[in-house]
């Protein structure tokens, strides 16, 4: 499964396959079930149903009815990918989403938000578990011990989904950031399983993730790694790349704390994160949910950029270190957010502005924030605005960005609400 938050994911379901971390392995020690998986093809069947009953196992969840696998050719992928670029990310919303980020400084004005992650994708996918038809598919030109690999990770995607409603956690109407919390979750744990998996099958002994000292620290540099074997992902804006990258990188090392207990804990219910930020500090509370009104205009797009991507603004805008994931990230200013809203508004002539406002955990944070902001004023997209507002005795920072004539102070009124997580 690939998730691309800011793009509101087309294709939620796809899986980068992480060839260079899983090992391609021999047979699994359980019983092959051929009815464990209903394919056209024997061998790839043969091959899924054997391992199956050890990943469901280790992922701790049931295996309820056959999985169905088939295979499928390039062209195919291509045609599925455009299909559901069409249908979820349609070319309003796409230019909405490339016009906010660009006016946060985040992507170029003028990229083709579509095509590129049509390209992206086509460049990376070897497989895909899609959840609107419960099928995994692999592509066919790939190696016989790629596609092993492959179906370590996939398969798991397979029996989580009988076990929840993965496009129900990944609904992009959850916003942003919490899509991409949930994403994180359920890619951490196929790429455990899988990786826990292959490695017992090269090691030939036992082997528990859930115990080995900063996981995620370990397979980061691995993983971060594979941007040189991608030329689309390696030339992408760092705003998608770290999109891409995080549930894999940092969804392993949530599901890996979850783990250490040693109860192996599946990352849904009430483990569920709710934010980025609780993927990167599972103590975190939860983030303070904002609504944001205009007076005038009209609100083509809001969402919530989220910690993850507020890091990524943090270094790569502002210029501030300490704002990313990982140990790099620790203790930087970025883990003061407590949570956001952004507006991208539509003025009468469509000129297009944004306002952004933020919860800050204290009023030092809140001024870090827009001290930094203010000595990178040339950084975003457009004229930019700060406020200062105390609400419900919270710190908050409110920025317009962009046309002044649509989103400023004399242009509209902007109104800010505060509540908990629902």
């Amino acid at each position: 499964m690939i998730s691309v938050p800011l793009a509101a994911p087309p294709a939620r379901s796809l899986s980068i396959a992480l060839l260079a971390l899983a090992v391609s392995a021999g047979g699994c020690r359980a019983q092959a079930t051929q009815s464990l998986v209903i394919s056209s093809d024997p061998e790839l069947g043969a091959m899924a149903a054997e391992l199956l009953p050890d990943l469901a196992a280790r992922a701790g969840m049931e295996l309820r009815e056959p999985v169905r696998l088939e295979s499928r050719t390039r062209a195919e992928l291509v045609d599925y990918l455009q299909g559901k670029i069409n249908e979820e990310l349609p070319e309003d919303e796409a230019k909405a989403r490339r016009d906010a980020y660009a006016l946060l400084g985040l992507l170029p004005a003028d990229l083709d938000l579509r095509q590129m992650l049509l390209e992206l994708y086509t460049e990376q996918v070897a497989g895909f578990y899609e959840p609107d038809s419960a099928a995994l598919f692999v592509m066919d030109d790939q190696a016989s011990e790629d596609v092993h690999a492959l179906l370590m990770h996939e398969l798991v995607h397979a029996v989580q989904d009988q076990n929840v409603d993965l496009d129900a956690l990944t609904d992009p109407d959850r916003g942003n950031d919490r899509s991409s919390a949930a994403q994180a979750a359920i890619e951490g744990q196929a790429t455990l399983v899988m990786l826990e998996y292959a490695t017992e099958q090269m090691t030939g002994t036992s082997v528990d993730l859930g115990q080995v000292p900063d996981f995620g620290a370990q397979i980061r540099p691995a993983l971060q790694a594979m941007n040189s074997q991608f030329p689309a992902l390696a030339s992408a804006p760092r705003v998608i790349r770290e999109s891409l990258l995080f549930p894999y990188i940092e969804g392993a090392g949530f599901v890996q704390r979850l783990w250490a207990d040693g109860q192996r804990s599946d990352p849904f219910g009430d483990a569920l994160p709710l934010s980025t930020e609780q993927i990167l500090r599972p103590l975190a509370a939860p983030p303070v949910e904002l609504d944001i009104s205009v007076s005038s205009g009209e609100i083509v797009l809001d969402d919530v950029l989220g910690r993850l991507e507020l890091g990524v603004l943090m270094e790569d805008v502002l210029g501030v270190g300490g704002g990313g994931t990982g140990a790099a990230g620790g203790g930087g200013p970025a883990e003061a957010w407590d949570g956001d809203r952004f507006a991208l508004v539509e003025g009468s002539e469509g000129r297009r502005g944004l306002v952004w406002a933020t919860v800050w955990e204290s009023v030092q944070a809140r001024a870090r924030f827009l001290e930094a902001v203010d000595g990178a004023l040339t950084s975003f997209g457009g004229e930019v605005a700060v406020e200062l507002r105390t609400i419900d005795d919270r710190a908050v920072s409110l920025l317009r960005i962009g046309s002044p004539d649509v989103v400023g102070v004399d242009a509209a009124e902007v109104s800010v609400a505060l509540h908990p997580s629902r």
